[in-house]
């Protein structure tokens, strides 16, 4: 019981303490910005570039699934028409080599399209210098400018942002000097 008054009177005097300071800063004192990170991805020719070099990566290995997915209902298809003319040990040896080419397939799929693929690596590789230039720019524009916080308009709940607020036009200039 000692302990639970205790531990209510710390909330309380925490809440004093806290809500005692926040009003000793006052809006006007508090500086905030904000992005759209698509027009950014949109407009910065760099990003613009990148993504269309690993959008043609991702046609490249979409074109290897095709082939290896043909390969497997090729595989397939041929069982199905000989399996009456085959012996049960030629069954077997066909149906595991089916077996095989599938989980041949199901690697190579998870290993580029899933989840810590390669695609998903290289699309982490190619974009990491040019987020870290844009997370320099908004970090240098906020130093300079005094701005407390900068939101990102497409990834952040932001209900109301008044367009003077609006950062992304300076951080697209920075981008392309």
């Amino acid at each position: 019981m000692v302990r639970a008054v205790t531990l209510i009177i710390g909330i309380i005097l925490s809440l004093s303490a806290w809500t005692g300071m926040t009003r000793t800063v006052s809006a006007e004192e508090i500086k905030i910005g904000y992005i759209n990170s698509l027009r950014i991805r949109d407009e910065y020719k760099e990003f613009s570039d990148t993504q269309a070099k690993f959008d043609k990566e991702v046609v490249d290995f979409q074109k290897q699934d095709q082939t290896k997915r043909q390969q497997l209902d090729s595989l397939i298809k041929a069982f199905e028409a000989q399996s009456l003319l085959l012996s049960d040990a030629k069954k077997r040896e066909k149906q595991n080599e089916i077996e095989a080419k599938k989980e041949e397939y199901r690697k190579f799929f998870e290993e580029t399209f899933g989840p810590d693929g390669i695609l998903e690596k290289k699309n982490s590789e190619m974009t990491k210098p040019l987020l870290d230039r844009i997370n320099a720019i908004l970090e240098k524009i906020a130093v300079e400018e005094n701005y407390a916080y900068i939101f990102d308009a497409v990834n952040a709940n932001i209900a109301y942002a008044k367009p003077q607020y609006d950062l992304t036009d300076k951080v697209l200039a920075e981008l392309n000097k």
